[in-house]
């Protein structure tokens, strides 16, 4: 054919000009990432394309996981650099704890320190006062024996005795006796025979003692042990009060259980009282005899043989009761607000409440009467007395004994 090349070699060098070569391939891009491979093949006759152009999809498939791991690789740098970030942080935390914990466990060495010290003055402190207790007690023991010694010295020798009336003691106004008065009886044997406030030392507990001494009435020796003349002190007190006595002695008081019960276990006492209303008609009553005991035993009363010119109202229905105060429980105390030998409650209850001009109502006192009563004065509970008194001397007392 004209035209057409000579040899097969001119045919080889048409081909390389005009046409294709086999085994020339372009990428083509397609959605989410993918590539489609095309290869234009040439008609040659008796020769075949490389085998790599049979598995194009293969290559396109490999490409396409490349690419996704080289991102995968790029997530992954990004997630170290971000976990590296959050180490150092966590690292400079740690130093800032540590450095916090290295604060702290100086402060709990002070801390220590100080609960040492603390624990050594303490033991210290300790060691001292075993050492005083010990040496108060010596000193206890030797005062003992001392107040002893001077009770004894006082009872063999004279004993100088104030003016009730003076306030300042002067030399020219003492008056002196020769033993120690232990009662108001016993003053009066010594020639003081007026009125006044007088001390005294009662042989039972040996305690000094001011008391009133009434040395007027039916022969004068009277220790006075209550009075209640205007309503000025108030005789709603607890126990430890009645115990050790309260008030003024030139005016309205309780002279103390502790001091009743010492006078009055001395020897054989009698009981005098007396009794005024507001019409100023007066009365007494006698006791042969009279005593109350210690505090171990509640100053439980001992009182009898009866007479005067008023109706017993205390020893029938009181003896052998034991004394009892607001604070202690008894209801009778607590609903008539005295101190006194209660025995559901009362027939008479001279440190009840003052009331001026006798008569109260019952519906004031819707618990009960609670005034200064002695019932048979008026066969009531509820007329409270004017002045009241209570007063001891020696049973086999005779007055106007001089002194020898």
């Amino acid at each position: 054919m004209s035209g057409e090349p000579h040899n097969e070699s001119e045919r080889h060098r048409q081909v390389r000009r005009g046409l294709p070569q086999c085994g020339q391939y372009s990428n083509q891009a397609l959605p989410n990432r993918r590539c489609r491979l095309i290869a234009t093949l040439p008609q040659l006759e008796g020769q075949q394309c490389p085998d790599m152009f049979r598995c194009s999809e293969q290559v396109s498939y490999w490409l396409q996981e490349n690419e996704d791991r080289k991102w995968q690789v790029v997530g992954v740098k990004e997630m170290m650099s971000q976990l590296q970030e959050e180490l150092r942080n966590h690292q400079h935390r740690i130093k800032v704890l540590e450095l916090q914990l290295g604060e702290q466990g100086q402060k709990v060495s002070a801390l220590e320190g100080r609960v040492q010290q603390v624990e050594q003055r303490y033991s210290e402190t300790n060691t001292l006062l075993h050492i005083h207790a010990s040496l108060i007690y010596d000193m206890q023991t030797q005062v003992h024996s001392l107040s002893t010694l001077l009770d004894k010295a006082q009872r063999n020798s004279n004993c100088s005795l104030l003016h009730p009336l003076l306030e300042q003691p002067q030399h020219s106004d003492l008056q002196y006796i020769r033993n120690c008065p232990i009662d108001c009886a016993s003053i009066y044997y010594n020639g003081v025979r007026g009125n006044g406030i007088y001390t005294i030392i009662p042989s039972i507990g040996g305690v000094p003692t001011r008391v009133y001494c009434d040395m007027d009435t039916a022969g004068g020796g009277w220790t006075m042990v209550q009075q209640r003349i205007d309503g000025s002190t108030d005789f709603n007190r607890g126990w430890k009060e009645y115990k050790e006595g309260f008030g003024e002695l030139s005016r309205e008081f309780w002279l103390g259980n502790d001091h009743i019960h010492d006078i009055t276990s001395q020897g054989d006492y009698s009981l005098r009282i007396d009794l005024e209303d507001w019409d100023y008609r007066h009365k007494y009553g006698l006791y042969d005899s009279f005593s109350i005991e210690d505090e171990a035993n509640l100053y439980r009363l001992h009182v009898g043989g009866f007479n005067g010119t008023v109706e017993d109202s205390f020893a029938w229905y009181h003896d052998k009761r034991s004394f009892s105060t607001p604070d202690t429980g008894n209801i009778c105390a607590e609903i008539s607000h005295g101190g006194w030998w209660y025995h559901q409650c009362f027939f008479s209850n001279l440190n009840g409440v003052y009331y001026k001009g006798g008569r109260y109502e019952k519906g004031q006192k819707p618990l009960g009467p609670d005034g200064v009563v002695w019932y048979s004065w008026r066969n009531s509970d509820y007329y409270s007395l004017k002045k009241v008194s209570m007063k001891i001397r020696p049973r086999n007392f005779r007055p106007h004994l001089s002194p020898d």
